[in-house]
């Protein structure tokens, strides 16, 4: 029975800690993802050296920060680089931990499609805000299928979608909008 039990066990963790070692990933390696080449980027926060890269490598026009605008050094750094290699930089701040109103998501759309392309998309960690920004890119500008969009909020990008944590909001705020936008489940 204890040999059961163990292996019980370890058939539990397993999957749990290799969740919890590729997040952990995520985090360490930027969060940067190539969604819609020469159209979409996502990220967590860059560092100045990573920003610059992605700007002269992927030839992002403007940079979306949901966050918001900051007194702290990330927020200077990033308004210098942007400025320094002539790049728009545009703050929409939001928080993964609630809904955006209508009136927002409206704003966000328009943000969204209005923007010089190519596009990076970043928050603090990439996950959360960036992966509701991502799916309303990928539906409402690009046309990408609602199944497909909504890869972008999956753990796969670092957003873990359980209805009791803090970040669900930014499911709400998309199951919303789909149902304000008229979007058909796939």
């Amino acid at each position: 029975m204890r040999k059961l039990l163990t292996w019980m066990g370890i058939a539990i963790a397993s999957p749990i800690l290799g969740l919890g070692l590729y997040l952990a990933f995520l985090q360490v390696s930027g969060n940067f993802h190539e969604i819609l080449p020469g159209q979409l980027y996502r990220s967590a926060q860059p560092t100045p050296n990573e920003l610059a890269n992605y700007i002269q490598r992927y030839g992002i026009k403007t940079v979306i920060n949901l966050r918001g605008p900051s007194e702290r050094k990330w927020y200077r750094d990033e308004v210098a680089t942007t400025s320094k290699l002539s790049v728009q930089h545009v703050d929409f701040q939001m928080s993964a931990t609630r809904q955006l109103s209508a009136q927002e998501s409206e704003n966000l759309v328009a943000l969204l499609k209005d923007a010089p392309k190519p596009v990076l998309i970043h928050c603090r960690a990439g996950a959360d805000r960036t992966g509701l920004a991502s799916v309303i890119y990928l539906q409402q500008v690009a046309g990408v299928n609602e199944e497909t969009a909504e890869w972008q909020l999956s753990p796969l990008y670092g957003h873990v979608n359980l209805p009791f944590l803090r970040a669900y909001a930014m499911d709400r705020t998309w199951l919303r909008l789909e149902e304000v936008l008229g979007i058909e489940e796939s």
